[in-house]
């Protein structure tokens, strides 16, 4: 869940009054250096630390295909994807979220980039990406350039499919959508054909998450 531009000047996190937890000092979302912040002190809620169930059943029922994965943190479903040899390619605009990620693909570490979505040109072209916690990481500013730039991405049939996070407080990230906004964002480019339930969700996305597979028109 690290996203997009350039990194600011590195400052440390440090523990609030009476140890509740860290207090950054990098507030703004849009920047790599907020998500390497967070990424080096280990403060990560958003980590399931696995391969969430829906996203490992939509791969055994899948036929291996090319995939893109924005954002992709500790890239704990990169790792799973290529050890079952599909081809995949996995960014985060994060140094620390990219040296995380490397490490826990060890050998195959190459297959992680640092690199920003917006301008990021992939290998090959993707006929999946993999939404994981980087539509609700961005600032809802950056929706319209989020839909544009997976509808040039994503060829005729190729899938935007993973886990959408839904929930109206302004506050963020992660800065949930509503259903009806989520439907006028990616309706004109893709066609919704799976909508479904999420039964092992992590405390922060608990009760406002599905998986959603949007096929590009």
């Amino acid at each position: 869940m690290a996203k997009s531009s350039a990194p600011g000047p590195r400052a440390a996190a440090h523990t609030s009054a009476g140890g509740a937890g860290p207090v950054f000092s990098t507030r703004d979302p849009n920047t790599a250096e907020f998500w390497d912040e967070r990424f080096r002190e280990g403060f990560t809620p958003w980590d399931q630390a696995g391969v969430p169930s829906a996203f490992a059943d939509f791969v055994a029922r899948s036929t291996p295909r090319a995939v893109l994965i924005p954002g992709c943190g500790s890239a704990h479903e990169a790792a799973a994807l290529a050890q079952a040899g599909w081809t995949v390619r996995a960014i985060d605009f994060s140094a620390d979220a990219v040296a995380v990620a490397r490490k826990q693909l060890g050998a195959r570490a190459a297959l992680v980039e640092q690199a920003e979505f917006f301008t990021y040109r992939p290998p090959f072209a993707p006929e999946w990406i993999y939404e994981r916690a980087f539509l609700c990481a961005l600032p809802p500013k950056r929706r319209a350039d989020y839909a544009a730039r997976m509808a040039e991405l994503l060829r005729p049939g190729a899938v935007l499919a993973g886990f959408f996070f839904f929930d109206e407080s302004p506050k963020g990230p992660p800065f949930g959508i509503s259903r009806a906004d989520l439907d006028a964002l990616l309706g004109d480019s893709f066609e919704l054909i799976e909508d479904e339930a999420v039964s092992d969700s992590i405390p922060v996305f608990a009760g406002r998450e599905r998986w959603m597979t949007w096929r590009r028109r």
